[in-house]
């Protein structure tokens, strides 16, 4: 049984805790949970037996873990992944894995330098429908592909924002692009591959925020494929959509709903046994946005740790979606096409305000 500490108890530590709390992940247990907002700690603690702590350092001294998982303010995730390698457990951290690129790096040379295994949560990628366009991919059944979509249509209204004083700022969050479609924007590269290049502009159109809440990129992939990425947390009244598409010469397909949940469009030109079962058998209804591909990113981390398996999405993995997050915010300041690679000049993700 793998023992999980939690630093870090906000919003999304709710979903955490649950899956762990409640052993919903086979093989995985809450052991601890730690917040500098005391409080916090002590909800989750009593609500599933566990100690709390407001020190994470004082946790790791006093509970026997196996796994860290680091759901503290983007900004600070750097700073506390290459203070929590020193003990030699392996790491969880939330989405972005960082705001800058040498953050990045630092936490990926810590946990080498440990030797253990730095897991970037990802769980998109594991939503059944998006499992089955992966596998389509992997097929070739795409052929040729011309564009790839993916659309993040939410609703956070300034109550969101004004919940912490974090949010929304560049020392500490970014905007949209970097928090809430962080997620959409790994998935549309993981699919089409390496980009040579991005446009993008964005707006802070509804919320009171340093950061941008609305935001459309052009990307040119290195495969000649072209993308679009269309992101705003300013739909009112509700949620919107959370959506990708791939469109080729052997066919289109398109996953949609609030989540990457609904496959909306299963359509190949040369059809396969199966085919018209998909709509149907490869659609889930999630209670929220978070989906329900959490659970299946926490049985990959276990199976990751004691099969040893190369996991799906570690240090290096999140670092390349955060250098294409950065690549977008340097061409929102510049005002130009960014070509990846590259190292920032304008962009402000990360910048004390």
């Amino acid at each position: 049984m793998l023992k999980f500490a939690l630093v870090g108890c906000g919003r999304i530590a709710k979903r955490h805790s649950e899956l762990l709390g409640l052993k919903q992940i086979e093989g995985a247990e809450l052991a601890a949970v730690c917040d500098i907002d005391l409080p916090k700690a002590q909800k989750i603690g009593e609500q599933f037996s566990v100690p709390c702590f407001a020190d994470m350092h004082e946790m790791m001294q006093s509970v026997d873990v196996d796994v860290v998982v680091v759901l503290t303010e983007s900004g600070n995730h750097a700073k506390h992944v290459v203070q929590l390698a020193k003990y030699r457990k392996h790491i969880v951290v939330e989405k972005p894995m960082a705001l800058t690129l040498d953050d990045a790096d630092a936490m990926i040379q810590a946990c080498d330098a440990a030797g253990v295994k730095l897991f970037v949560v990802k769980q998109n990628r594991f939503n059944v429908p998006v499992v089955k366009l992966r596998e389509a991919l992997e097929q070739g059944r795409f052929g040729k592909i011309s564009l790839g979509t993916v659309r993040v249509r939410w609703c956070r209204p300034q109550s969101y924002y004004d919940q912490a004083p974090w949010r929304g700022t560049w020392a500490m969050d970014g905007g949209v692009l970097a928090n809430q479609a962080s997620h959409h924007i790994d998935m549309l590269e993981w699919m089409l591959g390496d980009v040579d290049s991005v446009f993008a502009k964005s707006a802070t159109a509804l919320a009171n925020i340093e950061a941008e809440d609305t935001a459309v990129v052009v990307l040119k992939f290195r495969s000649g494929a072209l993308g679009i990425i269309e992101a705003t947390t300013a739909v009112r009244p509700t949620d919107l959509e959370g959506s990708i598409s791939i469109l080729g010469e052997g066919g289109s397909v398109e996953i949609a709903g609030f989540a990457v949940n609904k496959m909306k469009v299963w359509s190949f030109v040369d059809t396969e046994v199966g085919d018209d079962e998909v709509m149907e058998k490869y659609s889930v209804n999630p209670p929220n946005v978070y989906g329900f591909g959490h659970q299946a990113y926490y049985e990959h981390v276990v199976d990751a740790i004691r099969g040893g398996k190369q996991h799906l999405v570690d240090g290096l993995q999140g670092r390349r979606s955060l250098e294409l997050i950065n690549a977008i915010y340097e061409s929102v300041e510049s005002g130009r096409e960014v070509f990846l690679r590259f190292r920032p000049k304008f962009c402000r993700l990360g910048e004390a305000s």
